[in-house]
């Protein structure tokens, strides 16, 4: 009689969270996973043992189930991920662009340089809306411009001396 030893992947934990990422990579893969996990439940296995051999929620694979039963194999199909909705209009973003431009003195701002800060201050005193400072740092790259800093001053400088080392005026 012929035996089959048990196969076995090195580093299987590590190689488990590898396979998983490689899964959710395209949207073919994810239609695989997806197929296979309602073939195992066609096949007699509960939404609950699919997910604890999937690595998904027991709910998960219960929406694909569900949307396989509503719309076939179309129902498995990698849907829009259209994302939470912008709070800024294509007119505010224009307008944003347009202020960019300018230095943020002239609209009342204490300070010389756009950041995200600024920007986002801006945008709530313009609009009303709250943006966090990193996803007013985001707009900048969004319409084309870049983050400057301002030179730090040094507290006991002494103004002749740094004039004397100046390669230019």
């Amino acid at each position: 009689m012929l035996t089959m030893r048990k196969a076995k992947i090195t580093d299987a934990e590590e190689m488990a969270f590898a396979l998983q990422d490689e899964i959710r990579r395209t949207d073919e893969s994810r239609y695989d996973h997806r197929l296979h996990g309602v073939l195992l439940v066609a096949q007699g296995l509960s939404c609950r043992e699919v997910a604890r051999l999937f690595g998904d929620a027991p709910r998960t694979v219960a929406y694909w189930v569900r949307r396989f039963e509503e719309g076939g194999f179309a129902g498995l199909a990698e849907g829009e991920r259209p994302g939470r909705p912008r709070r800024i209009s294509e007119a505010q973003l224009e307008e944003i662009g347009q202020t960019l431009g300018k230095s943020p003195l002239d609209f009342g701002l204490g300070v010389n340089l756009w950041d995200g800060k600024t920007l986002s201050e801006f945008i709530a005193n313009r609009w009303g809306i709250p943006l966090g400072v990193r996803q007013s740092q985001r707009l900048f790259k969004l319409l084309g411009f870049r983050l400057r800093k301002p030179r730090p001053k040094i507290a006991q400088a002494d103004p002749e001396l740094q004039g004397e080392y100046k390669k230019t005026e």
